[in-house]
C-alpha cells in the first residue's frame, strides 16, 4: 500500500465510476445478446435473427447514407463559414455570434421546428418554393421515401456546421501571417491561399473534427426519431433508432442487445480504419 503512487488514489474514484457506468453496461449487454427472454443461453441465435432480418440491410444502408451525407455537408459548410468568418468585414463579431445559434439550439427544438418547416401542406419551405415557381405543387419532404433522408441530412448539417466553423476559425487564428505574405509576394490570390495555406494548416483540426462528427452522427437519434421516427417504411430508420424500438417498443431486449453489439463492432471497425489511414498519412 505504501508503494502505491498518490496519483492512483486520485484517479481511482473516476475509474470506478467509469467501470460502473460503462464497463458494467457493456458486459450486461453482451450477456443479454447471448441469452433468451428466460435467461437461458441462446448462443448466436439473436445475432442470426438480427442479421437475417429483411430490414437490416436497408437500415445499414440508411445509417451509412445518413452519416456520410451529414459529415460531408457539415465539413463543407463549416469550412466555408470558418474561412469567411476569418476575413475582416463590418459586423464580424455579430455574425460570429449569430452563427452559433443552430449549434446551441436543443436538438428536440430544432427537430420540431424543421418538421413544421418541411410540412407538406403548411410548411414554409413548400410555400416559398411554390411562390417563386421552383415547384408547381407541394413536396412531401418527410413522407416521400426519396426525399426524407436528404431532408434529415440537411437538418443535421444545419445543426452541426457551426461547430466545424468554430474549430476551423480557431485553427485559422493560429496560422502565421508570414505564410500569407509569402504567397502574396509570389502572386497568389485568395483561392491559392485557401488551397495551399489554410487547408494544409487545418489538416490536423479537420481530422479530429471528422472523427467527432462521424461518432456523433453514428450515435444520432434525436433529429430522426423526433421528425420521422424512422419512417416512411423504414426509409429513415438507422441503427440507434432500431435498437431503441426493438428494446423499448417491442420489448425484445435480447435482440436489441445483439444489435447493439453488432453496431458497437461496426463503429469500432470504422474508427480503427480511420485512425490507421490517418496514421499512415502522417508517416508519409
Amino acid at each position: 500500500m505504501r508503494n502505491i503512487s498518490p496519483g492512483v488514489w486520485f484517479i481511482l474514484p473516476t475509474m470506478l465510476l467509469l467501470a460502473a457506468l460503462i464497463v458494467y453496461p457493456m458486459l450486461s449487454t453482451a450477456e443479454l445478446s447471448v441469452t433468451d427472454a428466460n435467461g437461458a443461453f441462446a448462443g448466436m441465435r439473436n445475432f442470426n435473427v438480427a442479421i437475417s432480418a429483411p430490414s437490416t440491410r436497408l437500415i445499414l444502408f440508411n445509417t451509412a447514407y445518413y452519416v456520410i451525407g451529414s459529415v460531408v455537408f457539415q465539413l463543407l459548410l463549416g469550412i466555408l463559414a470558418g474561412i469567411l468568418l476569418n476575413q475582416h468585414f463590418a459586423g464580424r463579431s455579430l455574425v460570429r455570434s449569430l452563427m452559433l445559434i443552430p449549434w446551441v439550439v436543443p436538438g428536440i427544438v430544432a427537430a420540431m421546428t424543421w418538421a413544421w418547416m418541411f410540412h407538406t401542406d403548411y410548411g414554409i419551405i413548400n410555400y416559398i418554393m411554390t411562390q417563386v415557381g421552383v415547384i408547381s405543387e407541394p413536396i412531401g419532404w418527410l413522407t416521400n421515401p426519396n426525399t426524407v433522408m436528404p431532408a434529415l441530412i440537411a437538418v443535421n448539417a444545419w445543426k452541426m456546421f457551426p461547430f466545424v466553423a468554430v474549430m476551423v476559425l480557431a485553427g485559422l487564428q493560429s496560422v502565421p501571417e508570414e505564410l500569407y505574405e509569402a504567397v502574396r509576394v509570389d502572386g497568389a490570390n485568395f483561392w491559392h491561399e485557401i488551397w495551399h495555406i489554410m487547408l494544409p494548416q487545418l489538416r490536423p483540426v479537420l481530422v479530429s473534427i471528422t472523427l467527432l462528427l462521424t461518432i456523433w452522427a453514428l450515435d444520432g437519434i434525436t433529429i430522426i426519431y423526433s421528425i420521422t421516427g424512422g419512417g416512411p417504411a423504414n426509409r429513415s430508420m438507422i441503427f440507434p433508432i432500431q435498437i431503441y424500438v426493438q428494446a423499448f417498443e417491442y420489448f425484445e431486449f435480447n435482440r436489441a442487445a445483439a444489435l447493439s453489439v453488432l453496431y458497437f463492432l461496426f463503429i469500432s471497425v470504422i474508427i480503427v480504419l480511420y485512425m490507421r489511414v490517418f496514421a499512415a498519412q502522417e508517416k508519409d
